[in-house]
């Protein structure tokens, strides 16, 4: 399985601060994009799996809602995030 017990502790510990602070929003940030990355290379061998493209769609508006919120509580973590993940251009 791609996503193991340790893949998430060590996303929330390199985002997070900590393997145990699972609740802050760069950690969970960081494993949508990680998620969403797993699931982009799933979909283009499997052009026809409706499901998967439905739970990534799903999962990019959870990160999109979460980079929101970010951007309006602190600014300056929102743009560290974005820089670390590379997700703007």
């Amino acid at each position: 399985m791609y996503l193991t017990t340790q893949v998430k502790k060590d996303i929330f510990k390199k985002h997070g601060g900590s393997d145990n602070n699972t609740g802050s929003s760069e950690g969970q940030i960081a494993l949508f994009s990680f998620r969403i990355e797993h699931l982009s290379n799933h979909l283009k061998s499997n052009k026809k799996d409706f499901n998967t493209e439905r739970s990534l769609l799903k999962l990019v508006g959870k990160r999109k809602r979460l980079l929101n919120y970010l951007k309006s509580k602190d600014i300056e973590r929102y743009r560290s995030i974005i820089k670390e993940l590379k997700l703007r251009k």
